[in-house]
């Protein structure tokens, strides 16, 4: 039984198809899917921040597979990941972190199937309209450089002031056109989330 209350899913797709004139072929692509979710403690102080990382967990199923279906892909194909969220003044920093780290990456992980490396991450308070930032990297390897970047997104009406913006992205590749060197993604073994 779900325990999070959504008042609204979002998605969005990137598309680069050509950069600095060179065509971009295939097209990199990067797809991030948020839900505006209510903040259970919007207001107050609580000690005990379980129900949130419940629906952290609940989220990371939902928006990673939005994420993979977006892109039209096979789990195995999506290389990049990423999470971030934001909270409404009304709550704090906590209820982002609660949310996205203990229990958000393992469903998320399952959703592109493996996932070796850390998901990037990034919290902070916001209001309505405020552009969010995903941060993103290999989802196997840490060292493949070619996949550090990030997408953003924002949503006019959100997050209100007792709400939480949650947001997945997950690419297909990396970023167009990438010549700063480090580990390939073709390299990349994916056994200690490093290299």
């Amino acid at each position: 039984m779900s325990t999070v209350r959504i008042r609204k899913l979002v998605t969005f797709l990137d598309e680069t198809h050509s950069e600095m004139g060179k065509a971009i072929n295939p097209p990199t692509r990067r797809a991030a899917a948020v839900a505006v979710i209510e903040n259970p403690f919007a207001s107050r102080y609580v000690e005990d921040l379980e129900a949130l990382m419940v629906i952290g967990e609940e989220l990371g199923e939902l928006l990673g597979k939005r994420c993979v279906e977006l892109l039209g892909i096979e789990p195995a194909q999506a290389q990049s990941y990423g999470k971030a969220a934001m909270v409404g003044e009304h709550g704090e920093l906590e209820h982002a972190a609660a949310i996205l780290h203990p229990r958000l990456g393992k469903p998320l992980r399952a959703a592109v199937e493996k996932g070796a490396a850390l998901v990037a991450s990034s919290k902070k308070m916001g209001s309505m309209g405020q552009v969010l930032d995903v941060p993103l990297g290999h989802k196997e390897a840490a060292y493949v450089r070619s996949h550090f970047d990030g997408m953003e997104v924002r949503i006019n009406d959100a997050p209100r002031a007792d709400e939480i913006m949650v947001a997945v992205a997950v690419t297909d590749l990396g970023r167009p056109l990438p010549r700063v060197g480090g580990l390939r993604h073709e390299e990349a073994e994916g056994k200690d989330g490093l290299r």
